[in-house]
């Protein structure tokens, strides 16, 4: 049997249970915690300050820790909130941990894709032994929840069913640790454009060769591209260029399998252990709900882990498609963009003429030129492949080559459109990813345990589709993405901003465009609310977390890493956490990546997003980890616009919450609950300023726990105002926790509001500037002046 066989009849995928790791001692660790009944520590029900003697801050935890200890128990979900034990309604914000967790420790730029199935992840994140310093360095910040990002390649790139015990033990060790740091996370199974093989990350490239992909042809034939993978994408012609590739051969065919292989590949099988034939899509789906159990079983039974994430953007291939073009409202058109049938002709090996896009305004991109692709006129498909050397879609009759002709002929216009078979009309959405992602999440919970939260997202920069309430799964939180598609595709920012989400749905262009800190905070106040809304208003009283939201560091050009002045990125990134704010929505942001440096970024397809550089820090040897040592904060970047204060367990319902970090004052409102059941009905809607006061878990606490950094109030006076008569607080910088308890937390309904204030104020870091700041006395002026040649005309003339 040749090593290529191999990667059809390793493992048989059909079994129903009976997946245990390996022995060794982190496995056998994880798999008995899995399978036996916990044993909970009795904790109180009631939080300590409902005793009327308590003195506010006299608990040992703080604001922003997410331990048992701290929550009373669980983090759960009721209505769109998360609460603690206690009742209190809980605002999770961290960072995706991390972007180097897409390539392996061994990644090889010159010899890619190499030998794919001996890769390891081992010390992605980062090395065990920097975990204290990391993990301590979060809890400084207050982003003490976590997006803890895996990929199927690391947990199986040795070949179906091979699983790399030593990573998942590595893994565990390290999220084993998150509570000591008040710490918690989800796992994400992290992917972009399938596969580092097919240009992105994710799955192992064997996925590719079940399907009868060469690797080493992939991309001669624009079936992807993979420069990325190399290290490029830094310079201005490949920037952004690694998106294109979801519509390109090998992204697309692969989703199109995974997704819906039983409706669109129905020839294309695949042979199990028992020299079986199963349909591929079975096949794939099947090793990745292994593989995903694996993950639970070494890591479900942790403190800290509170829940899963199925898969990062998914896209849906082909499904729903035309063959003849891609949508250029919703798929990015940059560099050779060739249809799905020219890209069928290119991995079949026939030279194909396809459009060009280059960088234009005011449309981000415009056609303006051909180029021939694949002159060598080499195949995709392997010779000893399921399909024998011929185009997977050939194999399916969608189109075939003439040869009278010399030309290729579509043969199934609408193959995409329509079910091949009965012509009805397909919907990704709900006849193959709602389908899955509950089959998914059942599987999880068997491995685990019915509480854990299932994080799940649409595709990404979709709202949340209005079918989906009816089929999501038990404890789902909808975790959509967000990014200012402006500037993250020209890589600048400056006073002139785009809602790009708006003209895309048809907004009057003059609407859409904004000026100065007080537009851009405007217009991303906007676009997430949007979103958010969206959420509510089609899951119902559903809680909703941005998963990713970001801003590149490289923009305008890179010339903060020539001036070390980041103004600009301090500026975006304001403007996105107020919007943030405003949605009073938790967030992950997009991300904390140790390995990141001026020159390669986050290594990876030209990115750089990560605010946080090991080679600008202190080394360990220098740094205290208290949570009050501005020595962890060397390395950061950015910080007085990520750093920010924020009602982490507030004790009742928050209804606003805004900051200025120019000015280090904030204000803070919350609601008492309503009295009657949450199943009654109240004056909430689908708006993020009125929340229904409703919640099914009883309140059994009157402390409410902000975090405010120490890098506000060192050296500085805090000022609480606002409190009314019978309430109490205590700030106490060594926790960077503002303790508040209200003596009023009963009536219902009944608001609450402080103002806090730090003196002397902070200095200003930039100007929080508008049109009229900006253009006023031009605008006044010219006003003047047009009145004064008005008024010389009417009575002089």
């Amino acid at each position: 049997m040749s090593s290529l066989d191999a990667s059809f009849v390793l493992v048989d995928h059909d079994r129903a249970n009976a997946f245990s790791l390996p022995v060794n001692d982190a496995s056998r660790a994880a798999t008995s915690a899995a399978t036996a009944t916990p044993v909970k520590p009795k904790r109180p029900s009631t939080h300590p300050s409902n005793d009327s003697s308590y003195k506010p801050g006299s608990v040992p935890s703080y604001a922003h820790d997410w331990s048992a200890e701290a929550t009373g128990g669980e983090v759960r979900l009721d209505g769109r909130h998360f609460i603690d034990a206690y009742g209190r309604v809980c605002s999770l914000r961290g960072v995706n941990l991390g972007g180097s967790s897409k390539t392996p420790t061994d990644h090889d730029h010159e010899n890619f894709p190499g030998d794919h199935r001996s890769v390891t992840f081992v010390g992605r994140p980062f090395p065990l032994e920097e975990a204290h310093e990391h993990f301590s360095r979060l809890r400084r910040w207050g982003l003490t929840f976590i997006r803890f990002l895996v990929t199927w390649e690391a947990i199986e790139h040795a070949g179906p069913g091979l699983y790399d015990t030593e990573y998942l033990g590595y893994i565990r060790k390290l999220l084993s640790l998150l509570p000591k740091y008040g710490l918690s996370a989800f796992v994400s199974m992290h992917q972009d454009v399938w596969s580092r093989y097919s240009g992105g990350s994710g799955a192992p490239a064997w996925t590719l060769e079940v399907v009868g992909f060469d690797l080493r042809a992939i991309e001669d034939t624009g079936s992807a591209w993979l420069h990325g993978q190399r290290g490029g994408g830094h310079v201005e012609a490949e920037r952004g260029l690694w998106p294109c590739g979801y519509h390109k051969l090998a992204a697309s065919t692969m989703s199109t399998c995974f997704w819906a292989g039983d409706v669109f590949t129905p020839k294309l099988l695949v042979k199990n252990k028992h020299n079986q034939e199963v349909p591929v899509q079975q096949f794939l789906q099947n090793a990745f709900l292994d593989a995903w159990e694996m993950v639970v079983r070494a890591t479900g039974d942790l403190e800290g882990v509170i829940g899963f994430q199925m898969i990062n953007e998914p896209h849906p291939g082909y499904v729903n498609a035309s063959l003849n073009s891609f949508n250029y409202n919703t798929d990015l058109h940059l560099s050779h963009i060739p249809s799905a049938f020219q890209s069928f002709q290119l991995g079949a090996g026939h030279p194909t003429l396809v459009p060009t896009y280059t960088r234009s305004f005011p449309m981000p991109t415009k056609h303006t030129s051909y180029t021939m692709l694949n002159t060598a006129g080499v195949k995709a498909w392997r010779p000893d492949g399921p399909t024998k050397g011929r185009c997977l879609w050939e194999y399916h009759d969608v189109w075939r080559w003439d040869k009278a002709s010399n030309k290729a002929v579509i043969l199934r216009e609408n193959y995409f459109r329509k079910h091949p078979d009965t012509g009805e009309k397909m919907n990704w959405y709900t006849d193959f990813y709602y389908p899955f992602a509950n089959k998914w999440s059942e599987r999880v919970r068997r491995a685990s345990k019915e509480s854990k939260l299932v994080f799940l997202e649409p595709i990404p920069n979709e709202f949340c589709p209005e079918s989906w309430k009816d089929q999501k799964p038990k404890n789902m939180v909808y975790a959509p993405h967000w990014y200012d598609l402006n500037a993250l595709f020209a890589k600048a920012f400056g006073d002139f901003s785009v809602n790009v989400q708006g003209l895309s749905r048809g907004m009057f262009p003059l609407k859409a465009f904004y000026w100065g800190q007080k537009g851009a905070r405007e217009n991303f106040s906007i676009q997430i609310r949007n979103i958010v809304e969206h959420g509510y208003k089609s899951l119902g009283e559903n809680p909703v977390l941005i998963g990713e939201c970001g801003i590149p560091m490289d923009m305008n050009k890179g010339e903060a890493f020539k001036t070390d002045d980041f103004k600009w990125q301090m500026r975006m990134m304001d403007a996105m956490m107020t919007a943030l704010e405003n949605a009073l929505v938790g967030f992950t942001l997009w991300n904390y990546n140790p390995d990141n440096d001026d020159q390669r970024g986050d290594d990876w397809n030209g990115e750089n997003f990560s605010w946080f550089s090991r080679k600008r820090a202190l080394p360990a040897s220098l740094l205290s980890y208290e949570q009050d040592s501005p020595t962890l904060d060397n390395g950061g970047r950015l910080l007085p616009a990520i750093v920010r204060p924020y009602a982490a367990k507030t004790a009742g319902v928050p209804l606003r919450f805004e900051y200025e970090m120019n000015t280090g004052r904030f204000t803070f409102e919350w609601a008492n609950r309503a009295s009657g059941s949450a199943d009654e009905s109240s004056s909430g809607t689908s708006s993020v300023a009125d929340p229904p006061l409703h919640l099914s878990r009883p309140l059994t606490s009157r402390e409410t726990e902000i975090f405010i950094p120490s890098q506000l109030t060192q050296s500085r006076q805090l000022k609480v105002d606002g409190l009314e008569e019978g309430d109490a607080y205590v700030y106490d910088e060594k926790r960077q926790t503002l303790f508040v308890v209200t003596a009023n937390n009963k009536a219902p309904g009944h608001k609450h509001r402080i103002t806090v204030s730090v003196y002397p104020a902070l200095e200003p870091s930039f100007q929080v500037n508008d049109l009229w700041s900006d253009f006023g006395a031009f605008f006044v002026a010219l006003f003047i002046g047009v009145l004064g040649m008005l008024g010389f005309w009417m009575f002089v003339l």
